[in-house]
This record gives structure tokens, C-alpha cells and sequence, in this order.
């Protein structure tokens, strides 16, 4: 994720794919249906991390160059490796809140999961309108980690009964800036932006045991790891255990199926009065 500071661990483009990747592959179309990009000359991905939202825009013949842009040079390594549209994206290492583009540069500016990274997210969309041409659209999309997220609470909830360390670290996450209703849309509207709209889009995690939804947990990337990686080894294991049981239901190990729903936001840049 694109961050102004190290609020966001960062190191690792394939541990990030495990961690969250597979779920913002999910969500990135159904953000760009809410969006409405379907033709342009080009379009930027602010906070493209390994690279997802700019692979499925390149999926649109209609759409010309797409460029990502994101803090994490690892992220960016990633990305480049993986594109297999090398021609329509370009990725650099930049920061969303000082966008390393002139006035007007892209027809659209998009952001999927990464805002409620950036300490000055605000800055932030300020930036995205700066560098979208007038009449273009900027739209965000940020998980509802309080009323949406269902396996971040799990593992959250669960782990404040264990840890009491983990009840601050709960309340950071769940109180995150552009995750709570409305943030999005006010930081659009003192950016000036023009005919907002605020929706939410859900998906399904589906993972196929209790070691595919744990494995990311003890990984190097994100909130939840960064946390778990903190505790002792005594507690670590009480939180896997107490963890596996809310995800057992009392039931036989194996797939289960959880919904997360994203704050989907977008406005227009107003053309200059005349």
C-alpha cells in the first residue's frame, strides 16, 4: 500500500498477494463497474501495490495507458515482474500525497484499498484531483473494517478476549481514517470534487481450511501480522488455537466463506467556470 509514513508493512510483493492480493482481484472489478471507466486515454492507480486494479483496467481494450503508482518499491518490483501488459502500464515508486505528475495529466484517478494507509489521506485525494482532467473521475474504495470486514473482526474480536494488548490494537483498526462512513465522501467534497456518490461493494473470502485463512496472520505483510508477530510465543499459540475455533464453528475443518464489504466512493473534477 501506498503510504506517507511506515504505517503499513510493505517488504514483500508475494506475501502481500497471500495476505490481500487474491481479495483486491475480487473487488477491483466490481469497483470499476461502480466507477464507470470504460473508455479512456489514461488512467492512474494511486496506491497500486502489486498491481491488480492496474492489470484489470488493462483488461479493457478501450482503456489507453494505465499507470501505478505506489511508496513500496517492493510492491512496484512486483508488479513490474508479473505485468503482462508491459506496453498499456508503467509503474513507479511515488507518494500519494506529493503525486509525481503535472496538472491534468489522466483522464480518471482511481485508489482501491489503500487511502486508510496514507496519514494525510486527505492530501491524498486532493492530489487525485489535481492530476485528473476536468470532467474525469476520481473514485476510491476502502474495506468497511468496522460493519464489513467479517474475517478481520474474527480474528480481531478473538483476539482481544485472549490478548487485553490486542483491544488497542483492535480499536486502531476499526477506527481507521476512510473506513468509517461518510470519510471518503467528506474528503471528496473539501477536495472540491463534483457529484459524489458513496456505495459500498461486497465480495467473498473463500478460503479452504483453517491454514489458508492462519497462514497470512503469521506472514510479513499488514495490520494483522504486524501484530501477531509482536506476541510472545505462548500467547501467539492461544490466539491460533482460540482463533481455529472461531473459524471451526464446532464443525470439521475446511472451506468456509466470508463477506467483506468496501466503501466504494467516486466524484467528478468540475470543469473551471467560464
Amino acid at each position: 500500500m501506498m503510504v506517507s509514513s511506515t504505517n503499513f508493512s510493505s517488504s514483500d510483493g508475494s506475501a502481500y498477494e497471500l495476505q490481500m492480493g487474491r481479495w483486491s482481484r475480487r473487488l477491483a472489478p466490481r469497483f470499476l463497474e461502480f466507477a464507470g471507466i470504460e473508455r479512456a486515454d489514461s488512467v492512474l492507480d494511486v496506491g497500486c501495490g502489486t498491481g491488480n486494479l492496474s492489470f484489470c483496467l488493462a483488461q479493457n481494450q478501450s482503456i489507453g495507458a494505465v499507470e501505478g503508482v505506489d511508496l513500496s518499491a517492493p510492491y512496484i518490483e512486483h508488479a513490474t515482474r508479473v505485468s503482462c501488459h508491459a506496453r498499456r502500464i508503467g509503474f513507479r515508486v511515488g507518494d500519494a500525497c506529493a503525486l509525481p505528475f503535472s496538472d491534468a495529466s489522466f483522464d480518471h484517478a482511481l485508489s482501491m484499498l489503500a487511502l486508510q494507509f496514507v496519514p494525510q489521506a486527505h492530501r491524498a485525494v486532493r492530489e487525485m484531483r489535481r492530476v485528473t482532467r476536468p470532467g474525469g473521475t476520481v473514485a476510491v474504495a476502502t474495506w468497511d473494517t468496522r460493519g464489513g470486514f467479517v474475517a478481520f473482526r474474527m480474528f480481531f474480536d478473538t483476539a482481544a478476549m485472549v490478548d487485553p494488548e490486542a483491544n488497542g490494537v483492535r480499536a486502531k483498526a476499526y477506527s481507521r481514517p476512510m473506513s468509517r462512513p461518510g470519510d471518503v465522501a467528506r474528503a471528496f467534497h473539501d477536495a472540491g470534487l463534483a457529484e459524489i456518490v458513496e456505495d459500498t461493494r461486497t465480495i467473498r473470502m473463500d478460503f479452504e481450511s483453517f491454514e489458508d485463512f492462519w497462514a497470512p496472520h503469521e506472514g510479513r505483510e499488514g495490520p494483522v501480522a504486524e501484530y501477531v508477530r509482536s506476541l510472545r510465543t505462548d500467547i501467539r499459540t492461544k490466539l491460533r488455537d482460540a482463533v481455529e475455533r472461531a473459524y471451526l464453528d464446532g464443525e470439521c475443518d475446511g472451506a468456509r466463506s466470508y463477506a467483506a464489504t468496501a466503501w466504494v466512493v467516486k466524484g467528478t473534477v468540475p470543469h473551471p467556470p467560464t
